[in-house]
């Protein structure tokens, strides 16, 4: 990968610098900040998910720094502009697996000058490196927002042997592919060979794939009205919408090319104009999607599942929030997740947040709330 100059100016709301942060554990970390001309000013890192950049936080930066905080955004390992990562789908996927994201962030913190965060901040998979941040080094990030559930470590198998029997679990594939409407889980799907060729391939063009795949998990598209799901069960999940379980036979800019907005709602949608939804295609275009993907890779193929799982029962003891939005699926996707969060993940749970009029975007749908909600929690946990 070549490296670009920091995204430019002329693309961030006032007050916001990009720049690149080199030697970060082998990474070029490209961040987004504000506030940083104030030394001794405590840190926020804003972690985005997939397909998403730190151009994902642009609307929230500023009301944090404004508030008093060093705020940052980086690009993580295999996105935008950050390099060092390995882009091959044969290459070296182990650098993705958790732990070693989170490592990146903790040498982003020494990098930056720091010897903590006040806050790690994290959205869709950015909240699972946010949380073993917070899980692993609480003593470096001393609080936690998350705004996807986090359900805690993995299990010890070792533990369930000794539980008493239970009925085994159904192939999940299998079940989906038989279901009469045959279907497929998206992460698996994001772990294929072929996922990333048909995104950055697709007929429609990058630009509108993503229009059509951010629409279909906001709060504009209708349809997402979740609810909790009673077990990880075929005839369960397929209550989801098809960007979660998908059409067995279809790719997923089929899927979402079948719920593309028109011209009228593109128009209409403020938090996503076209000019800042660019900048997203721009970079998906020039870097492809496979540095994201390594991430469900790690996850569905469990690379170094046992690491995580040196932590079984550890629970999150820094005060936590948690904010999504009322239309999110994400919330409910993994059954359970969301109840394991506040009942045994996180000991120190200080509020749960569904904002109307967002989806699975709460931070773009919804950034002044976000915000407001997030200077509260921190005002509340400094104290």
């Amino acid at each position: 990968m070549t490296d670009l100059p920091p995204l430019e100016a002329a693309v961030l709301p006032g007050g916001l610098r990009a720049r690149f942060v080199d030697g970060v554990n082998g990474l070029r970390v490209h961040i987004l900040e504000a506030g940083f001309d104030t030394p001794g000013r405590p840190l926020l890192l804003l972690l985005h998910g997939f397909p998403e950049l730190a151009y994902s936080w642009r609307e929230i930066i500023m009301p944090l720094a404004e508030a008093g905080f060093h705020v940052v955004a980086p690009d993580q390992r295999g996105y935008g502009r950050t390099t060092g990562w390995d882009p091959d789908y044969d290459g070296d996927l182990a650098s993705f697996r958790m732990l070693n994201l989170a490592r990146d962030m903790l040498g982003l913190v020494a990098a930056l000058g720091h010897e903590s965060a006040a806050a790690v901040i994290g959205h869709d998979f950015g909240r699972s490196v946010a949380a073993w941040c917070a899980l692993v080094r609480p003593d470096v990030f001393r609080s936690l927002v998350l705004m996807a559930p986090f359900a805690g470590p993995p299990a010890l198998p070792e533990a369930s042997r000794a539980a008493p029997a239970a009925a085994p679990a159904e192939d999940i594939h299998a079940a989906l592919a038989a279901l009469p409407r045959p279907r497929k889980h998206y992460q698996w799907y994001y772990s294929t060979r072929a996922a990333n060729a048909d995104m950055t391939q697709c007929p429609q063009g990058v630009h509108a794939f993503l229009r059509a795949y951010f629409h279909h998990k906001s709060a504009d598209w209708h349809g997402n009205r979740p609810f909790p799901l009673a077990a990880w069960r075929a005839d369960v999940l397929e209550r989801m919408p098809t960007y979660y379980i998908m059409d067995l036979d279809r790719t997923m800019p089929e899927t979402v090319a079948a719920e593309m907005p028109s011209a009228e709602m593109i128009a209409a949608c403020h938090w996503l104009p076209e000019d800042e939804l660019a900048v997203f295609s721009g970079e998906y275009r020039r870097t492809g999607f496979q540095g994201g993907l390594q991430w469900y890779r790690c996850r569905t193929g469990g690379v170094r599942l046992a690491e995580l799982q040196l932590f079984a029962g550890r629970t999150i003891d820094v005060p936590s929030l948690f904010i999504g939005g009322k239309s999110d699926w994400g919330t409910f996707q993994t059954p359970g997740a969301f109840e394991h969060m506040q009942k045994s993940a996180c000991t120190d749970m200080r509020g749960i947040h569904r904002i109307d009029g967002a989806g699975h975007w709460v931070q773009q749908e919804q950034p002044a709330e976000v915000a407001a909600l997030l200077l509260r929690f921190l005002r509340d946990a400094a104290g």
